[in-house]
């Protein structure tokens, strides 16, 4: 199912703009958003990874540190960005997951969070953990280790079980050590989705109905979101239900299954007959594998399947997927074991991905026996969300055929949210798209098919329909064999034995590629011999006919028997044509009278240009090694694999012709705890190749700074290919516990390719006399060169920073990290092993040679994994000049907006700013940065937003989800009147000043030249009075507190600039003295509490502040 009344237009008509908005500790929705009294989190995130190393993701969605589990402080780690997703991969993990027994998903800090799976959302990993042979071993030592056990997987030779994060680290010793011989891969037990996009008499239905076929007496088992029994239309239909997901009951409140079951069984009684299903007399198993959210795991929906196939299910409908990987995932192997072993025929939704184009359908879709559904609109075209094989890995012939997905309306489940949301305007019904609309269809017409043929297979089901299907001009892999017929299916006297004829994919170059050919069978189910007459038409993807020869069949006429066989030859010629890529289409038999049409898909793939590669590793004492793996990732594209062998360490592998990121990692045949590292940024593949990776070619990397008693306890080395260029993301970086032992080098030392950056940077630990830390952070830029690293730091080219972290309540501590940063501005992960109690001090010592670092600090509380980020203060990158001594206050007051000038990187990519391009405002500024001009997010109990167009508020009619920590609203393109209402609280628990923070901007804005941000005319005022690290100073004393003009305004004469001054908590105000534009003069009054602080400004063009910050410093005795 596909969202559809909540997609944008693709083009916005003239006089619309796009505004983006984020005025909150956390972004905030479009329109005006209230959070209300519950307590949302700081903008930081942690992962928790099977290994049980934390893994720390700012608000952003860039990984910031990894914590090393207990036990692991020699591990190192790599981060790779690879389309838009960031991988963080122990070294122990590197290998196991080359080598395929590991799921890469376990990695995928991006989509963990996306799933929920961060240390938020749940306090375990959910895992299926698959074994080798036939038995399952005994799961003591995994529950001794601390995994909870939870539904055998008997249909894939799995458990699903949960291992604890707290004891993730023992889990992974078990698996990877004492039980490694029994697992054959750890999976993540993932979250699938309805595919949800936003008919009957479309594929037939009612002709089916007028003859007697229904469905009644089949079994149609719905897999999704459970089913509102109470609806008129799917009342009496439900004979059985079971939920899985672990929601309250089998009812459905996000209201997917209903609609889907509504399509297959649906009576139309609350319609008069209106919108009935396909096959209304069918009955529902009502298999509830998706909770309220419309997601499910991945051993739930296996679970339902088992369910569904135990009680006598002739069809199962999984409107859901996800995206599908090269290989065989627990899915798509629990659809092919359970078609073999059962009569039960498995429908599944393609998916909803077509507008990425091939290679879009999702798992498990994807199975081979699974009878897989694209999606058309009432015009028979296809859709355009309807996703498109080939199958990835393999080139397979999917989806199978398509059916009505476009417009959709069927039962909406009561007090759901796709009644409210996706109305039709008919009471009790709604209107969906998507291939989950679709699937039910053919599900329908599969019960009609099996109430006439009760005895069929779900195999000879599938090769029914899609024999019967209607074709349209579109390749078979767009299309399949073409759109449910349900009429002709039921007619249907001919059919094929087989499925689709998958002549796979034939290597690049062409011209002397040899014909393959295949048989295919029909089998004549009538009384009557039938001649049919044989013909082949295929489409390339752009749908433009295949070449004339590529596809043949022999001989064009056969005679099928009554009850008989008759077979034909059908011959894929790749030498045909010179266009590469992907053909499909479909072999027709039709017989003379018209009345015998039976279609089978036929598909082949042209190798692009392409060469093979062979891969060997070579170990320190230059033996082979089958220790080590070697990652290939696209230069120019997202194209991303790793490659190991587990026996010599050779192996070839087929590439495209391009340009290519290799990187090694030979792991050491010695107890040394770090690996030899190679790299070649720029790899062309123009012709067969072979690359040796020789840790022999690796050089030492060897730093040394003034302290000899530091100890180096961070050591990353991060590469930059170009990003910003046109190239791939692809950055890697390389986390080691030491520099000590750690060896980086080129592989095959070509010349420089200055694109390449490669960042070495380290932090070393020592105390001071009085216990304090003392560290030294040192980072060296190096252009494309990677062959190891030597140099020596001296204190004269040291800044001094003396780093002090205040704390407004008791029991908090402290994370604090100094980080550089590459070129275009993204930093540079480490291991956050910078911790200590509140008030914190340490003094920090920075090398100055241009690198630019960036100091940020959390408040924590809470004691390991039970820890919890309650806010988040960041100094912007810049250098530190040496010689200077600098002091750096985090988390002292006065807490309010923070607005950097024009240069700042922002907004987005999680840095602060305002500003417009074209017709898209943008806007960031967190509402709680110290008053050392530090920005920051934090813990708050309600947040509000309110965007107003000339006096109109903004609805949220066009939002769109949150980016880099940027919200979207829609607005008006001419010059207009703007009015920006933010209102942020915390706990005073959490955090004891600034507990409300309140500002309301107005400015004028109109349409800005496309290609460059224009700063918008926001401004904010920070006051920076000189408190203690408690944020507090003397009751009964005159105090200066002064303040800055940032934003706009900064550095011009306002042409209103005034204050006030609260001492009871904002219930009353009086003025305030500003002296000389520089500072507030205060006089405190002699009893202890609170000083709130309001500000209200008028730039020089009219553009407006009030902004109002409560208990903004505490006052003592």
């Amino acid at each position: 199912m596909r969202l559809r009344a909540r997609h944008r237009p693709a083009a916005m008509a003239a006089g619309v703009a796009t505004a983006a908005m984020v005025m909150a500790g956390l972004p905030a929705g479009a329109g005006a958003v209230d959070t209300g009294g519950g307590r949302t989190a700081a903008a930081v995130k942690t992962v928790t990874l099977v290994t049980g190393d934390r893994v720390l993701v700012g608000g952003d969605g860039r990984v910031s540190g990894v914590e090393r589990a207990p036990g692991r402080g020699a591990v190192p780690f790599s981060i790779r960005e690879v389309a838009g997703h960031t991988r963080v991969v122990p070294g122990d993990a590197e290998l196991l997951l080359a080598q395929g027994k590991l799921d890469a998903r376990l990695f995928d800090v991006t989509q963990l969070i996306k799933d929920g799976y961060d240390d938020a959302g749940r306090s375990d990993v959910p895992l299926i953990v698959t074994f080798k042979g036939k038995k399952a071993p005994s799961m003591s030592p995994f529950t001794e280790a601390g995994a909870r056990m939870g539904r055998a997987l008997p249909v894939v030779n799995g458990k699903s079980m949960r291992s604890v994060k707290k004891r993730a680290a023992d889990f992974w010793d078990t698996v990877t050590t004492e039980e490694s011989g029994a697992v054959e891969k750890v999976w993540l037990d993932g979250r699938r989705k309805a595919s949800l996009d936003k008919s009957v008499p479309q594929i037939g239905a009612p002709t089916a109905w007028a003859a007697g076929y229904d469905g009644t007496g089949v079994k149609v088992a719905v897999l999704d979101t459970g089913v509102d029994s109470s609806h008129p239309d799917l009342a009496q239909q439900v004979v059985e239900e079971k939920d899985f997901s672990g929601s309250d009951g089998t009812g459905d409140k996000f209201g997917h299954g209903t609609h889907v079951a509504s399509t297959v069984v649906g009576t139309g009684a609350k319609s008069d007959g209106r919108f009935k299903g396909v096959a209304p007399g069918a009955k529902i198993l009502n298999g509830k594998v998706l909770d309220d959210t419309g997601s499910g795991s991945d051993s739930g929906i296996i679970a339902g399947m088992e369910w569904a196939v135990a009680q006598g299910a002739d069809v199962v409908n999984l409107s859901l997927g996800g995206t599908d990987l090269p290989g065989t995932d627990p899915m798509e192997e629990a659809v092919d074991r359970l078609s073999a072993e059962s009569d039960t025929l498995f429908v599944v939704a393609a998916g909803n991905e077509g507008e990425f184009g091939e290679g879009t359908v999702g798992s498990p879709g994807s199975a081979d026996s699974a009878l897989t559904v694209g999606a058309v609109d009432k015009s028979d075209s296809l859709a355009g969300f309807s996703s498109r094989g080939p199958r990835v890995g393999d080139s397979g012939v999917k989806p199978d055929l398509t059916a009505p997905g476009v417009e959709i309306t069927a039962a909406a489940a009561a007090g759901s949210l796709v009644e409210s949301e996706y109305p039709s305007g008919v009471p009790g019904y709604a209107t969906l798209d998507g291939t989950s609309m679709a699937t039910p269809h053919v599900a329908g017409a599969a019960a009609v098919l099996a109430q006439q043929h009760p005895d069929w297979s779900g195999e000879r089901l599938k090769a029914v329909l899609t024999g019967s299907a209607k074709p349209g001009t579109y390749s078979s892999f767009q299309q399949g064999t073409g759109r449910t017929d349900v009429v002709r299916a039921l007619q249907q006297s001919v059919v094929t034995e087989q499925g689709p004829l998958d002549f796979g994919e034939q290597q690049w170059p062409h011209g002397d590629d040899k014909p393959s050919t295949k048989q295919l069978t029909y089998r004549n189910l009538g009384t009557e011999p039938v001649t049919l007459d044989l013909s082949v038409d295929a489409y390339a993807v752009d749908g433009k006919p295949a070449t004339e020869g590529m596809f043949s069949v022999s001989p064009q006429r056969i005679t099928v028997p009554a009850g008989g066989t008759a077979s034909a030859e059908v011959t894929a010629d790749t030498r045909a044509g010179s266009a590469d890529g992907s053909f499909g289409g479909s072999v027709q038999a039709t017989s003379a009278d018209g009345k015998v049409q039976v279609r089978s898909a036929v598909g082949v793939a042209r190798e692009v240009e392409s060469y093979s590669l062979t891969l060997k590793h070579i170990d320190e004492n230059g033996d082979p090694t089958g220790d080590a793996a070697t990652s290939v990732a696209g230069l120019y594209s997202d194209f991303y694999a790793e490659y190991a062998d587990e026996k010599d360490g050779e192996l070839t592998i087929r590439l495209p012709k391009g340009d290519y990121i290799l990187s090694g990692v030979i792991h050491p045949q010695t107890s040394s705890p770090t690996h030899a590292v190679l790299l070649e940024p720029k790899f062309r593949l123009d012709g067969d190749k072979t690359v040796t990776v020789d840790a022999r070619q690796a050089k030492p990397v060897d730093i040394t700074v003034p302290d000899p008693a530091a100890e180096n306890t961070d050591a990353t080395v991060a590469i930059g290919f170009g990003r910003g260029e046109g190239l791939s993301d692809g950055s890697l970086q390389y986390l080691m516990p030491t520099f000590e032992g750690s060896r980086f080098g080129r592989l095959g030392g070509g010349e420089a390719v200055e694109r390449l950056t490669a960042l070495y940077s380290g932090n070393w630990t020592a105390k001071d006399g009085d216990g304090r830390p003392v560290n030294y952070h040192a980072a060296w830029y190096r252009k494309g060169s990677l062959d190891g690293f030597t140099a020596r730091v001296e204190r004269r080219q040291l800044a001094k920073v003396d780093l002090q972290v205040g704390e407004a309540v008791d029991g908090r501590r402290v994370q604090a990290e100094v980080t550089p940063h590459l070129p275009d501005g993204d930093l540079v992960s480490g291991f956050t092993d910078m911790r200590g109690d509140l008030p914190f001090r340490s003094t920090e010592y920075i090398l100055d040679n241009g690198v630019k670092w960036s100091v940020r600090t959390w408040q924590v509380s809470g004691e390991g994994r039970e820890s919890v980020f309650e806010n988040f203060l960041m100094r912007m990158p810049q250098t530190w000049k040496a010689g200077r001594g600098y002091r750096e206050r985090f988390g002292v007051g006065v807490f309010g907006p923070v607005l950097h000038g024009p240069d700042a990187p922002g907004p987005g990519r999680g840095f602060p700013g305002a500003a417009r391009e074209g017709n898209t405002l943008r806007a960031y500024v967190p509402l709680f940065g110290d008053g050392g001009g530090h920005w920051g997010t934090s813990d708050t109990t309600s947040v509000t937003t309110r965007l107003e167009a000339d006096g109109k508020e903004i609805s949220d009619e066009y939002g769109i989800p949150p980016t880099d920590g940027v919200t979207e609203y829609t607005v008006p393109a001419e010059d207009t009147a703007y009015k920006l209402t933010v209102d942020n609280s915390r706990d005073p628990a959490v955090y004891a000043v600034s507990t409300r923070v309140h500002a309301e901007w107005t400015f004028r804005s109109a349409r800005t030249p496309e290609g460059a941000f224009a700063a918008l005319p926001l401004s904010a005022v920070r006051f920076s009075p000189d408190l203690t690290l408690a944020s507090t100073a003397k009751a009964g004393k005159r105090f200066e507190v002064p303040f800055t003009v940032e934003g706009a305004a900064a550095g011009q004469r306002p042409a209103k600039l005034t204050f006030q001054v609260s001492y009871d908590d904002g219930a009353t105000w009086q003025p305030a003295r500003a002296v000389g534009g520089t500072h507030l003069s205060l006089k405190h009054p002699a009893k202890p509490g609170s000083v709130s602080l309001r500000a209200e400004l008028t730039d020089r063009d009219g553009n407006t502040l009030v902004q109002t910050i409560e208990r903004a410093y505490l006052t003592i005795p």
